[in-house]
Formats: structure tokens, C-alpha cells, sequence
């Protein structure tokens, strides 16, 4: 079959690989129907993921259709059209059993090697590194999902793949970043980063009620997205943003802050970001941290901080002093995705959003690698990716 796979910093290639094949009672093949490229794969494609090997199949949001099921696999049969969780969970352990799918504690087969780095394991995820498990993404023709009886959601032949396959990774991502955010009328909401995850987390803080949402970016196509979905735009380069949403919120700040751009922000204004950039170019450093320091600050008394952003290692200079004085709530994942799912499906099907709005660019997997670098470099106006092999 054709794949996308890593080949190093800033090299991925269409290639033929092995068909995968069920190798557990619980596994499913899909044939892919539909996948995308994720902000978060660009972390990937830039060389800051480490446990990267050459030739790993990447990509991990993706849906398609049932063409194989293992022998204990009783939720699905062939002809299924299912959306796969990025997040793989065996839906039987201690915090599968709670709605904390992304922090399985079967499905990660490297869990030792990722405790080392953060003291425990995370779930295991398709197509990113072998701290997380190996396995093989879905930018491919066809994909095997373990623990497939616990993971897929069916969707009704209703509705598109395109209005269906962010259910994967960034509806639910930005979804749960808005409901961190524990929204009262009347509440204004900051959101650093209008990438397909801040959008996704605009249209969902509306959902659950906010008043006002600020949005911080400086790309104008990710900016006129925003603001179609009703956000007030900042410019980080043409303003003060503490300033501003100080101004705008009587000197009280936002009542919540979501950083959705994580450890690779784009060169932001600030003598912090520039030592973040300084520290990881000659190795003092894994992550650049400016945004979140920023939406500390900018948060109200007794605020929360959302953070759906990747980071992967250990961040400088958190102004924690204010954090604790002033009485802020932090709120992290990696979002348990099969949690959100049968919610999320709903408001699809009810109309009250459809996630498509994000998509820029459609093309083939023979495309891929080409348009890694156009999303990277935010050229063509590109927000979104989806490959249809």
C-alpha cells in the first residue's frame, strides 16, 4: 500500500509499505477513506518529536471502512464507517474505566520508556513516535486500530467524511480546551493560536456559552476564519496583547485563557521569545513557552489556563508566583477522545456545527509531503489538510 512516512527533519515521503494485518483478537483494518494532516504533525515534520525511526507511517487523524475484524472484535463488522480516536485506549483499565482514555495504562507497549521522560505513561497514539507505542499512523491507504472494539465510533451514511473526520483529534481537542474553561454567561475567553484546534475551540466556547471570545494570531487567513466565527481578532504583531485584553476586560483579564499553539509558536514579539528560540538552538532547552506564559498573565484572579498545545519535555520561566497568588486553575490533556465522541456526534448530526469549515486544501496521498510544507509554512492560505487516498 501507499504511506506517508518519516524519513527525518523536514522529509516525508509517499511510499510503498507492507499491508498491515491483525495482529491481536481486538484489531480492525480500515481501508482509509479519509485523513488530514494535524498542527501537531508539523512537530513531527520539524524534528522536535523525539523516538521518531525512519520509515514510521505518520498521522493519526483518520476514518475509513472496516474491511478486516479480529476474532474477539464484536463491536464492528466489515462494511463499518468509523472514525479511529488518535488516543488509543483498551476501554477496561483503571482510567479507561473513568473517561481518562489518553491515559491507558495497556496501550502503550513502551509505557517504561515514556515514564522515564514524565514520570508515567500516557495512552499509546497512532503515527507519533515509539514513546507512544510505534504504531503505525493513518495517512495510508489502509491502517490497523488495536483495541478496536473500544476505540472507533460508527457514523451514520448521512453524513460526509468531512463533516465526521475531526472527530478524531481536533473537534474533540478543541472542544474539551472550551470546556476547561468551565464557561459562564457572560464570560470572555482568550484563545492564543486561530490554527484548525483554536478554531475548533472558538466555534465550542460559543457552543458552551461564552460571551466574548479573543482570539490571538497573525496569519489573515486563520484571522478572517476567527472572526467569520464571531471572535474579536489581535494581531500580536500590530498590538500590546496583555495590554489590550486588559483594556478590553476593565483591567480584569480574560476569565479563562486556552493556549492551543504549544512549543513551536511563530516568532512572537518579547525578549522571552527570543530566549525560548536562543535555548532550544543550542540544546538548553525542549519547548518555548511564551504563549503560555502570556495567557497566565493575561488570565483574571481565580482564572483558568487551558492548554491543549503540545509540549513534550520541560518549560522555562512559568511565572508560577502569579499562578499561586492569584489563584488560577490549570487544565491539561491529551484528550480522551472516546469520551467526547457520542457528544460531539450529536451536535453534528443536530447541525449545530460543522467542523469541515477548517478545510483549505484536499488533495492525494502522492500530495502529502508537498503540502507538509505548504501547512508548515502557512502558504496558499492553508489551514487544513485532508488526504483522500
Amino acid at each position: 500500500m501507499k504511506a506517508l512516512t518519516w524519513h527525518g527533519k523536514s522529509d516525508i515521503r509517499c511510499e510503498s509499505v507492507p499491508d498491515p494485518r491483525i495482529e491481536h483478537g481486538r484489531d480492525a483494518i480500515i481501508k482509509v477513506t479519509a485523513c488530514a494532516i494535524c498542527g501537531s504533525d508539523l512537530h513531527i515534520f520539524d524534528g522536535v518529536i523525539p523516538s521518531m525511526e525512519h520509515g514510521d507511517i505518520v498521522g493519526h487523524e483518520t476514518m475509513g471502512e472496516v474491511v478486516e475484524v479480529g476474532s474477539d472484535n464484536k463491536a464492528l463488522k466489515v462494511g463499518d464507517r468509523v472514525v479511529v480516536p488518535f488516543t488509543i485506549a483498551c476501554g477496561e483499565c483503571f482510567f479507561c474505566k473513568r473517561g481518562y482514555y489518553s491515559g491507558c495504562e495497556r496501550s502503550n507497549p513502551n509505557r517504561e520508556k515514556a515514564a522515564k521522560l514524565w514520570g508515567n505513561s500516557p495512552a499509546g497514539l497512532f503515527g507519533y513516535s515509539h514513546l507512544l507505542g510505534g504504531f503505525s499512523g493513518g495517512q495510508a491507504e489502509y491502517m490497523r486500530v488495536p483495541y478496536a472494539d473500544a476505540g472507533p465510533i460508527k457514523v451514520p451514511d448521512g453524513l460526509s467524511d468531512e463533516q465526521v473526520l475531526f472527530l478524531s483529534d481536533i473537534f474533540p481537542t478543541g472542544y474539551m480546551a472550551a470546556e476547561f474553561c468551565d464557561i459562564k454567561p457572560g464570560d470572555t475567553i482568550a484563545i492564543w493560536g486561530c490554527g484548525p484546534v483554536g478554531q475548533m475551540a472558538i466555534r465550542s466556547a460559543f457552543l458552551l456559552g461564552a460571551e466574548r471570545v479573543i482570539a490571538i494570531d497573525t496569519v489573515p487567513e486563520r484571522k478572517a476564519l476567527a472572526e467569520a466565527s464571531g471572535a474579536l481578532v489581535l494581531d500580536f504583531r500590530d498590538e500590546d496583547i496583555y495590554d489590550r485584553i486588559m483594556d478590553l476586560t476593565a483591567g480584569r483579564g480574560a476569565d479563562a485563557c486556552i493556549d492551543a499553539v504549544g512549543t513551536e509558536p511563530d516568532t512572537m514579539s518579547g525578549v522571552d521569545a527570543m530566549v525560548d528560540r536562543v535555548k532550544v538552538a543550542t540544546f538548553m532547552g525542549t519547548d518555548r513557552p511564551h504563549v503560555l506564559r502570556q495567557a497566565i498573565h493575561c488570565c483574571r484572579n481565580f482564572g483558568t489556563v487551558s492548554i491543549v498545545g503540545v509540549y513534550g519535555g520541560f518549560v522555562d520561566k512559568i511565572p508560577m508566583g502569579s499562578a499561586i497568588n492569584r489563584g488560577l486553575t490549570f487544565r491539561m490533556a491529551q484528550t480522551p477522545v472516546q469520551r467526547y465522541l457520542p457528544l460531539l456526534l450529536e451536535r453534528i448530526e443536530r447541525g449545530e456545527i460543522d467542523p469541515s469549515f477548517v478545510i483549505t486544501h484536499r488533495a492525494g496521498l502522492e500530495d502529502g509531503p508537498d503540502l507538509y510544507k505548504t501547512f508548515r509554512d502557512k502558504k496558499d492560505g492553508c489551514i487544513k489538510v485532508v488526504l483522500k487516498p
